[in-house]
């Protein structure tokens, strides 16, 4: 997904205005790639980050506009430019770019563009919606793209996901992302597969990163994110030569904190904690709900239920998130889905709630965590049976013997899912939906790597796409007596969103 545009010689002798600055030519009628551009999420709904690689060190912009202003394919002359922080790629060659739109109205559709001189990528667009009150967004599991060992199969079922997810939920207002984006940190072939679909120029998609993105800086190189903190702590191993960070942001009235759970040892999750502690206590009093998004799942359902890491995150994590009143936890690294029980300081907070209940009230410090399976169907994890040699810890469920304690839901059918959470003035709705079936695109099935498709082990045929595997209603917490630090009974804030203010790009 490379776009070409030549720079004719008659233009580098001018300086080009975009009202940030002077835009110049690096060499006359040397070819220009822009590539692998990516929408982000911004620090609020006001805001927008554009990611891109750049084969020449000039400066870059993006150029934006309403839609309805775009005519004939021109942008009007008072178009906004945002000028790009640009910097070297460290492994791949080339150099990376990335500006944030900033002064977003709401319920608008924009144009914008990427470039410098005369090179400009192709327009995309994307709309936003209200910036405050309800709203959808969609968590994906581990595309992993290239772990099959087919890029070409991976991405067109990565692709079809987004396809299909966008198709029935077109005005979700984020996609988000539980790690493994790519199978190689540094193999841009993979990125650029990922990377192809178009929804990710159209919807902000909020990186997360997995233990296969972590291995180099490509991560960081294609995803710059809002109010990251890249101390050493949030690495795993040198920071120079991997990625990481922590980062948390705003939308309407959800405070997201993204954590690199791929630091986990010599004090990290520690360092975790106080970074969620602190975005908390300072941000959390405007939020109505808190949700947490990282790799590794702490509640694993399939192959990494017990591994030694997992096993330390479900000492360390646990009652510090439900001190904190997290309300939702979204989680990857499984390649199978679960949903938990409501979890209090690391235990069932009510003995009494059943498998695969459909409603549930967490009551003060209860926890939902949530583990997506694969989205491209490159790799799935087999559910594996509780094991209490390996952790006496995380043993059979009383109620579901087959289950590990923890979770209400653990469901794998070797087809791709999506998660849909809606975000309700006094719930949370999450459904598991197919996204595929048994049929190409679905990569582990065509080439073999499981033996079986579909529910209970493929005893029963495939169900249709869009069609749920699970659905829960959260009745959060809303109590004045037993309010978590940082999470006050809710008070209706103003329409720019909670304690914001924004000014609009015109």
């Amino acid at each position: 997904m490379k776009f070409l545009r030549t720079i004719a010689a008659a233009a580098l002798g001018a300086a080009v205005a975009f009202g940030t600055g002077p835009v110049t030519a690096a060499a006359a009628d040397v070819p220009v790639t822009l590539s692998g551009i990516v929408l982000g999420v911004g620090a609020q709904e006001s805001q927008r980050v554009v990611s891109w690689y750049s084969s020449a060190d000039a400066t870059e912009v993006v150029q934006v506009a309403p839609t309805d202003r775009i005519k004939h394919g021109q942008f009007p002359k008072n178009a906004r430019t945002f000028t790009a922080t640009v910097a070297a790629n460290s492994v791949n060659g080339g150099f990376n770019a990335h500006a944030t739109i900033d002064g977003l109205r709401q319920r608008t559709g924009y144009s914008y563009r990427v470039g410098s001189g005369g090179t400009w990528s192709p327009v995309y667009t994307f709309k936003t919606q209200d910036f405050r009150g309800d709203f959808d967004f969609l968590f994906f599991g581990d595309p992993q793209i290239g772990s099959s060992g087919n890029v070409a199969k991976d991405g067109a079922g990565w692709a079809d996901t987004l396809n299909v997810a966008l198709g029935a939920n077109p005005n979700a207002e984020l996609l988000v992302s539980g790690g493994d984006q790519v199978e190689s940190a540094n193999t841009e072939t993979q990125w650029d597969a990922f990377l192809a679909p178009d929804k990710l120029r159209q919807y902000p998609w909020a990186a997360t990163i997995g233990n296969h993105d972590v291995g180099g800086k490509a991560y960081e190189q294609h995803f710059w994110t809002p109010n990251t903190d890249r101390s050493s702590a949030f690495y795993n191993g040198d920071p120079g030569t991997r990625s990481g960070g922590d980062y948390w942001y705003f939308y309407k009235d959800v405070l997201f904190i993204d954590l690199n759970s791929n630091a986990y040892a010599t004090g990290a999750d520690e360092a975790h904690i106080g970074y969620v502690t602190d975005v908390v206590e300072k941000e959390g009093r405007k939020a109505k709900y808190t949700v947490l998004v990282y790799h590794h799942s702490i509640y694993s359902p399939a192959d990494h239920a017990n591994d030694k890491d997992n096993q330390q995150r479900r000492q360390d994590f646990p009652t510090a998130f439900s001190n904190l009143g997290v309300d939702l936890v979204l989680q990857g690294h499984d390649h199978s889905y679960s949903r938990s029980y409501v979890i209090k300081n690391g235990k069932k907070a009510n003995p009494a709630e059943q498998p695969g209940a459909t409603q549930v009230t967490q009551g003060p410090g209860g926890v939902v965590y949530v583990t997506a399976n694969s989205a491209s169907g490159s790799k799935y994890y087999d559910l594996t049976d509780p094991d209490t040699g390996q952790d006496p810890n995380y043993g059979p469920d009383p109620l579901n013997p087959d289950n590990h304690w923890a979770n209400s839901v653990e469901n794998q059918e070797h087809v791709r899912t999506y998660v849909k959470v809606g975000v309700r003035d006094d719930k949370l709705v999450v459904q598991n939906l197919r996204s595929g079936t048994c049929a190409a695109p679905n990569a582990a099935v065509e080439l073999g790597k499981v033996a079986w498709c579909g529910p209970n082990s493929g005893a029963t045929p495939a169900q249709p796409v869009g069609s749920a595997v699970d659905k829960v209603v959260i009745h959060p917490y809303r109590g004045h007596d037993h309010t978590p630090p940082g999470k006050p009974c809710w008070l209706e804030q103003p329409a720019t969103g909670p304690g914001r203010t924004i000014t609009a790009l015109n």
